[in-house]
């Protein structure tokens, strides 16, 4: 077998790095993460991890990434609809609860993620906002009234109409927003506990709210 090149050796040491902070995400949560401690664990002293990432904060944005790709990557190859979507968000947060974690929870106490995170979070409510446009499009009429828009409110939400790509009546973005807020702060709500003893089957209670919203944006007749 042929020796590896320096770059593959490279891919397969930061593959490494990856995998072994992911690990601790499980173990001691985003905020603890210890580069001295991955780099131990793979067999490097921490100043050769700083070669791949260059602080601590380079690392957790390299994990934020990933996850968010990995999560549109799930959603993108889902059924059409709210629903599948729905459905993808939870059964890829069921299976990954600290990187969902990591991308949902609380902030990691002096991260900011920088502007290199929007592309991979965007597939996420790209998909989200692209059902905004086809609802728009195909005319779906909302199944309950909606209070009218302050000005204020118009204007907070321009820049997601912007990004719709299409006018969208202020009625139905405020709805679909509030449909995608509702998913994320249940799935939330069900993978930090706060619904236990309080809900006894999470998968039936979740469907039923994701039906309530898709008959709420008019989805279903």
């Amino acid at each position: 077998m042929a020796p590896k090149s320096r770059a593959e050796n490279r891919a397969d040491q930061t593959r490494a790095i990856l995998d072994r902070a992911r690990a601790q995400l499980a173990e001691v949560g985003p905020a603890a993460l210890s580069v001295r401690q991955i780099a131990r664990d793979v067999g490097l002293v921490s100043s050769a991890v700083y070669r791949y990432f260059p602080s601590r904060d380079h690392l957790l944005t390299a994990l934020i990434i990933e996850a968010y790709d990995e999560l549109g990557t799930v959603v993108e190859a889902a059924d059409p609809g709210f629903l599948a979507w729905a459905d993808a968000i939870r059964a890829w947060a069921l299976a990954h609860p600290h990187e969902y974690a990591l991308l949902y929870g609380s902030p990691v106490p002096g991260y900011v993620a920088p502007d290199d995170t929007v592309p991979a979070a965007g597939r996420i409510t790209g998909a989200l906002l692209a059902m905004v446009a086809e609802s728009q499009l195909a005319g779906d009429t909302l199944a309950a009234p909606t209070g009218r828009l302050s000005r204020a409110e118009h204007a907070a939400l321009g820049p997601v109409r912007e990004a719709v790509g299409t006018p969208v009546d202020d009625d139905r973005m405020l709805r679909w927003l509030m449909a995608w807020s509702t998913v994320f702060g249940h799935l939330s709500l069900e993978l930090f506990g706060h619904m236990h003893r309080g809900v006894l089957d999470y998968e039936a209670h979740f469907r039923q709210v994701t039906g309530q919203l898709a008959a709420d944006l008019g989805l279903i007749r």
